[in-house]
């Protein structure tokens, strides 16, 4: 079970291999917390929402809520500062959780489906043109071009976990056992594209049992995300048994 969401995940990248499948039209951030009571609902449906080839479904733990009663083992406030950065670029000022952040410029109630498929369906697909490989111990990333006149853009990348369960000790989900899927660990950025072809190399830590890295190409800049414009994935391991 561990590698299921994983596999579906790579399934849907499977362009990156040179199949003529088309990447994901809607990128999914999913900004929850194993503190919050009204989350687990969340993060079924994300689950669910991963195993559809048109969404890339991510998980991005918050801290917030670790003043309750128990602390996220996934949360990073890396991922509260992005959150907020949203809020802010939108202007709008709603954080929240469960919230899902779509496309980079949408957001809605991450444990509702219909909500989640209206703010889509407002949304612009990612469409440039990215390919990412692995190449020794590093990961380098190929992005297309499109000429003059595009906007400012950041290339990240984002390592995930597959899929986690994790038995809550205390707080408002207390004696429960949730599982969350393709858990970002980091927001590493590695370069900035302007509209011409450009190509990126970084470096993962060897240790950390990632299962994977995606890449987004995203307007502005990591402290001031935008609307996401293209996205690949690169596998790190296979399925296992």
């Amino acid at each position: 079970m561990r590698w299921m969401k994983h596999a579906c995940l790579i399934a849907a990248f499977t362009a990156i291999a040179g199949a003529a499948t088309a990447a994901p039209r809607y990128v999914l951030e999913l900004f929850t917390s194993q503190g919050c009571s009204s989350c687990p609902p969340a993060d079924e449906l994300l689950a669910k929402l991963a195993d559809d080839p048109q969404f890339l479904a991510l998980s991005l733990p918050v801290d917030y809520w670790d003043r309750l009663g128990w602390k996220d083992t996934f949360a990073k406030h890396a991922f509260t500062e992005r959150q907020y950065a949203y809020a802010r670029i939108r202007g709008d000022g709603q954080v929240y959780t469960p919230q899902v952040v779509v496309n980079g410029s949408e957001h809605a109630n991450g444990a509702n489906r219909r909500a989640i498929d209206a703010s889509a369906e407002t949304t612009t697909p990612p469409q440039l043109p990215v390919s990412v490989k692995r190449s020794g111990d590093e990961i380098e990333v190929t992005v297309g071009a499109t000429g003059s006149g595009s906007p400012r853009a950041t290339v990240v990348l984002l390592p995930y976990l597959g899929s986690r369960a994790v038995a809550i000790g205390r707080g408002e989900n207390a004696r429960r056992k949730i599982a969350y899927t393709n858990i970002v660990r980091e927001i590493i950025p590695v370069g900035e594209w302007s509209g011409a072809g450009a190509s990126f190399k970084a470096k993962l830590a060897n240790d950390q049992g990632y299962d994977g890295v995606v890449v987004l190409v995203q307007e502005g800049t990591p402290a001031n995300p935008g609307a996401i414009l293209g996205t690949a994935l690169l596998p790190l391991h296979g399925p296992r048994a």
